[in-house]
């Protein structure tokens, strides 16, 4: 087992250990955080996933961003180009259930928004260092996408996922900036 896949197992396994309520008040003060943010208040595109816990939760950031007029965009996965696009979301019945339990937007129902006009992609990950450098999932699909995306960045994360290292690679690219339920972390 790598060092990377034995850390997102760790982080799994405390994330996992957080209480419903602790994972409600960290969310609410992210999200609060997020909200007075300078990115989040000029950005009229969003890319965000559609969280799945223990993910903070995202669906209170996306029913915000239609309150305030913001264009949502939330991701579709590829698995056999292992790609992502982001598609519109203007309501939550516009996703389906795919592999993992993740949701997704639903092509006949949404359209693409080229990643140029999202203003703002949070990003998601399991773990983050100081420096926005962020252990994904697994898959790589966001390293992909970050390689053509040349908007602002920042993640999203409880104060727990925040470690002092990983094995970063060559083509890991760092978020601009990490919010977590106790700091902004400006990392560039």
């Amino acid at each position: 087992m790598s060092d990377k896949t034995s850390l997102r197992k760790q982080m799994k396994e405390k994330l996992a250990m957080l209480s419903k309520p602790a994972y409600e008040d960290y969310s609410g003060k992210i999200a609060a955080k997020l909200f007075e943010d300078e990115n989040w208040i000029q950005a009229q595109v969003v890319g965000i996933t559609v969280s799945k816990a223990p993910e903070t939760d995202t669906y209170q950031i996306i029913r915000k961003a239609w309150e305030l007029g913001k264009q949502v965009a939330v991701p579709k996965c590829y698995p056999e180009e292992r790609t992502l696009s982001f598609r519109t979301l203007s309501e939550f019945s516009q996703l389906e259930s795919v592999y993992y339990g993740l949701l997704e937007p639903i092509v006949d129902l949404t359209s693409e928004v080229p990643s140029e006009e999202i203003d703002l992609l949070i990003v998601p990950g399991a773990a983050y260092t100081r420096e926005g450098y962020r252990l994904g999932f697994g898959g790589g699909y966001y390293d992909r996408y970050l390689t053509n995306y040349f908007g602002k960045t920042l993640s999203l994360a409880f104060n727990e996922q925040i470690i002092p290292q990983f094995p970063v690679e060559g083509h890991d690219i760092p978020v601009s900036k990490i919010i977590t339920n106790l700091e902004v972390i400006q990392t560039k």
